[in-house]
């Protein structure tokens, strides 16, 4: 089933079957009319007693006398006549029945048409004696004779009981009121004709109708067959293209192209005007000779059909693909709109009680305003409209100083001012909502500093009474380890064991003594002499003291020094105490038979110093985690330290209004400190 339904070919077949099956059935509805206009005559032979040739016969008459008219208006060159002089002195216009004239019907209809009036005389018939012609067509198989406001005829559908209701029969009458105030009318002339059967042409007008009739009569009983199979082919095709539309091979869904992206209004529109272009042009060809109407007619039929068909199938597909009413611009236009409108109505309703309010005050604003200026034109109108803008001004000023007192309270927190309070009472709306929070706020921030404070208090003191405590069976530890070392003791390994312990115990003095002093750093409990110091000359003296231990790790010192004087306000103690640390650091972490850079610049703003060496271990780790406390780059740990050096050294360089800043660079490691002059 799924390839039935997804076969083009089978598509395209039912395409072009629509067309031929939609002929078809106008066809035979036409053949159904066509017999029942003329069942009273049931026989083929008849042709020239039906209606459909009495009034081919007539129109062709009636043309005949509206051709004189122009003749006889001075029109000669719009019809077919020719001016001749006959034997007897008198004017005549002769045309030449050859020239397929209104449809072919004069090739066989002779006519001879006196204008009463004028004398003059029409005609397609060449004759010496035309009194003798017209006595002789009473004589013929097929004859109608106007005269004297009097029809005689032998062709019974143009008698007088059954002409008198042709509408050309009425229009050129010759009742003056029902001409519609025509110069002239049927009267003026005197018509005599007859037809000619001899002379019918199967390829003409008459021969081809007289033959569209007869093969009507003789198959009178087909139309009803046709149209039965036609109507039920025409439904099994639509049903089975209604059902395959949008079903393509290699898709599981609706395939929409571009046409059916379009909006459908505008397919509409092509489609509708296209089908109304082909039917105004098949209108306008009926008067167009007979093979040029045929096909022009034709085309217009497959191009309505074609325009039907796009129209047909790309509703089809959108109805399929639930886009029918999504492709239409109005709907598009809609739908923004109420997007629009929720969306707004989203924003307002999300909107603090604030915003909401400033919202509704603005618009009640301009609404106010636009009443107040319609009524300018008096004078209270005018006072009202002054009135309201300085009563707005008032509130806007008397919201805007509340509004400052709010943002100065926010200010004064974030300096760090806690002993913030605002009468929340002279406020209302957001505003009281707002100096309530900021209230709360400062209250929080007190509060939050003095947990602070109190629990570095405590920490500093739990820190330092521990230390305290540690120290003394330490000092003890460390005494008699001297003791023992002072001993003669000849047991090699009990001699190492001591050795340990001295180290050991040393360390852990070591580690006390920065604990303590990196928890008063923190704390702030440190007490400085800030004074000017010679940098350049207190680097020179760390460096003479760490010599020993530079040169135990073959370390060579480069150092890049003005030659002035570098001074900077610090606490020498402290100072010391900063680059003894990052020395002491270079010393356990930096590659042996490496070197070591020292660099000091200063300009106008600041004095930068800068320590450099070689990293002998892999520093996977960031500079902010080398800077917290008890970390260090040896995770392995098998150097000594505490991993508070570089802490307090920045802690203490913090202290002096200074700046120190670590910079990894692969093995690279730089400590920079900055100081403003």
């Amino acid at each position: 089933m799924e390839k039935i339904r997804k076969s083009s070919l089978l598509k395209i077949t039912c395409y072009i079957l629509i067309p031929i099956i939609f002929a078809l059935i106008g066809i035979s509805i036409f053949h159904l009319y066509f017999l029942n206009e003329f069942s009273e005559v049931g026989n083929e032979e008849n042709y020239i007693q039906t209606e459909q040739f009495a009034n081919s016969y007539f129109q062709a008459i009636m043309d005949e006398v509206l051709q004189c008219e122009r003749v006889k208006n001075g029109n000669l060159t719009t019809t077919n006549f020719y001016k001749i002089d006959d034997e007897n002195g008198k004017w005549y216009y002769y045309t030449n029945k050859n020239e397929n004239y209104y449809n072919g019907m004069s090739t066989y209809i002779d006519f001879i048409i006196i204008n009463k009036k004028s004398g003059t005389m029409y005609t397609n018939i060449k004759s010496q004696n035309y009194n003798k012609e017209i006595e002789n067509i009473k004589n013929q198989n097929l004859y109608w004779k106007f005269e004297d406001k009097k029809i005689d005829t032998n062709i019974e559908k143009l008698n007088h009981e059954n002409i008198k209701y042709n509408s050309q029969y009425i229009y050129l009458n010759f009742n003056e009121e029902e001409s519609y105030n025509r110069n002239f009318t049927l009267d003026d002339y005197k018509i005599y004709t007859y037809c000619n059967e001899n002379q019918i042409n199967q390829f003409d007008s008459l021969g081809i109708n007289k033959q569209i009739y007869q093969f009507m009569i003789k198959h009178k009983n087909s139309p009803i067959y046709v149209l039965v199979i036609s109507l039920v082919l025409l439904i099994i095709v639509g049903i089975y293209l209604i059902w395959s539309i949008g079903y393509n091979n290699g898709a599981e869904q609706i395939s929409l192209n571009r046409i059916d992206n379009i909006s459908y209004e505008i397919i509409f529109f092509i489609c509708i005007t296209g089908i109304s272009i082909c039917i105004y042009t098949a209108e306008t060809a009926n008067t167009w000779y007979d093979y040029i109407m045929f096909i022009t007619m034709i085309i217009s039929y497959f191009i309505c059909y074609a325009f039907c068909a796009i129209l047909g199938v790309t509703t089809i597909k959108r109805i399929k693909a639930r886009t029918f009413i999504k492709s239409f611009i109005i709907y598009k236009i809609s739908k923004w709109i109420i997007d629009k409108i929720k969306k707004y109505n989203e924003v307002i309703s999300n909107k603090a009680i604030g915003k909401r309010r400033a919202f509704w005050i603005y618009w009640g604003f301009v609404f106010i305003s636009t009443i107040l200026v319609t009524t300018y034109a008096t004078g209270i109108g005018l006072l009202l409209l002054i009135a309201f803008w300085i009563w707005t001004y008032y509130k806007i000023r008397e919201y805007q100083n509340k509004e400052q007192m709010i943002e100065k309270a926010l200010q004064n927190i974030y300096e760090g001012k806690t002993d913030i309070h605002l009468d929340d009472n002279e406020m209302k709306g957001t505003l009281k909502h707002m100096a309530i929070y900021v209230n709360d706020i400062a209250g929080g921030f007190s509060n939050a500093i003095e947990q602070s404070l109190k629990s570095e208090r405590l920490k500093t003191e739990l820190i330092t009474n521990v230390s305290h405590d540690i120290k003394t069976p330490l000092t003890s530890i460390i005494n008699y380890v001297d003791l023992l070392k002072k001993e003669q003791i000849e047991d090699i390994q009990i001699k190492e064991y001591i050795d340990v312990l001295d180290k050991k115990s040393q360390r852990l003095k070591k580690l006390i003594e920065d604990l303590v002093e990196a928890s008063k750093v923190s704390s702030g409990n440190v007490k400085l002499n800030i004074e000017k110091i010679n940098i350049k000359e207190l680097i020179n003296q760390t460096v003479g003291e760490f010599k020993d231990k530079f040169e135990q790790k073959k370390l060579s010192i480069e150092m890049k020094v003005p030659k002035e004087d570098v001074i900077i306000d610090a606490d020498s103690r402290y100072m010391y105490r900063v680059i003894e640390n990052l020395f002491s650091n270079i010393t356990k972490y930096a590659v042996e038979k490496s070197r070591v850079y020292i660099d000091i610049e200063q300009d106008r703003n600041e004095i930068i110093i800068s320590f450099k060496n070689i990293s002998k271990d892999k520093l996977n780790i960031s500079s902010d985690e080398l800077m917290q406390r008890f970390v260090r780059g040896d995770k392995s740990r098998y150097t000594e330290g505490s991993g508070l050096g570089l802490s307090i050294a920045q802690s203490l360089t913090s202290l002096q209004k200074g700046k120190l800043d670590i910079i990894i660079d692969g093995d690279l490691f730089k400590v920079q400190m900055t100081w403003e002059r």
